[in-house]
């Protein structure tokens, strides 16, 4: 096999959200892969110890401090990127999640979401999880005639998850998104690709899926029981599918494609 169709010694690799617990384990492989990493998020605290990670691995990182939801924070971040590591080739659009704001409880009917709860999950999702940084980034990508950029989907994407119509939906949006500019940066050289993610334990979705004790919650149950492979991702278990996509030489004709990670989940119906 070419050693080189994995290699991003010469990329420059945004993460934005790499201060969470995926985005982070995105960053670290990606760095491992040998990409610059720039890492972005609004935990200086978090953004730093994944940057230390990275250095430790003898990788190379630097934290940028941005709020995705801002354009003013990431132009700004952009700005500094750019003298910092030199000029991005790689997006990764991690930023996102699902606050217990715009969870449904089981007692609540759709009629009972308000506007502002849409609004905050679209906006942590669809505007600040892909919209504002591909408006940032892409047409410098446009520019320079290169680029891949992954946008962080979801399985409630494809198959809608109760409690969360919100995030399901701006979930779907980023796919449509990404097939959007795939179709119109083609021409460009600039790739745009989502990765799916089934369920992974992290700070957002915890309480959710463990009780206090650690067992499974009900609805924990259910998913690992609709997941043929009987068990959650591990966050590392991401990390083969965004070098792939990272990488022109593995994946230079692949674009507008979603990559399921998901254990099975979308492929189990009865």
């Amino acid at each position: 096999m070419n050693s080189k169709l994995f290699d991003l010694s010469t990329e420059v690799a945004v993460v934005i959200g790499a201060t969470g617990a995926l985005g982070g384990a995105l960053a670290e492989g990606l760095a491992s892969a040998g990409a610059t990493v720039g890492v972005l998020g609004r935990s200086k605290e978090r953004g730093e110890a994944c940057v230390r990670r990275i250095r430790e691995a003898g990788g190379r990182a630097e934290f940028f401090s941005a709020d995705a939801t801002s354009a003013e924070n990431l132009k700004a971040a952009h700005q500094e990127i750019l003298k910092s590591l030199g000029a991005p080739t790689v997006l990764v659009n991690a930023a996102g999640g699902n606050s217990a704001s715009v969870t449904v409880t089981p007692e609540q009917s759709f009629e009972a979401i308000s506007t502002e709860d849409w609004r905050l999950g679209f906006d942590l999702n669809l505007v600040g999880g892909a919209l504002l940084p591909c408006q940032e980034f892409g047409p410098a990508m446009v520019s320079q005639r290169k680029g891949s950029i992954i946008n962080i989907a979801s399985v409630s994407a494809h198959l809608p998850l109760s409690r969360v119509v919100a995030y399901s939906a701006a979930k779907a949006a980023v796919i449509s998104l990404t097939q959007f500019l795939a179709r119109e940066w083609a021409p460009y050289g600039v790739r745009v690709n989502s990765l799916t993610p089934g369920f992974f334990p992290a700070e957002q979705n915890r309480a959710l899926l463990f009780n206090p004790d650690g067992s499974p919650t009900p609805r924990a149950q259910s998913i690992l029981g609709h997941t043929p492979m009987a068990r959650f991702g591990e966050a590392s278990e991401l990390v083969g599918a965004a070098v792939f996509l990272a990488a022109h030489g593995a994946s230079g004709f692949v674009t507008g494609t979603d990559i399921r990670v998901d254990g099975g989940f979308l492929s189990q119906t009865i």
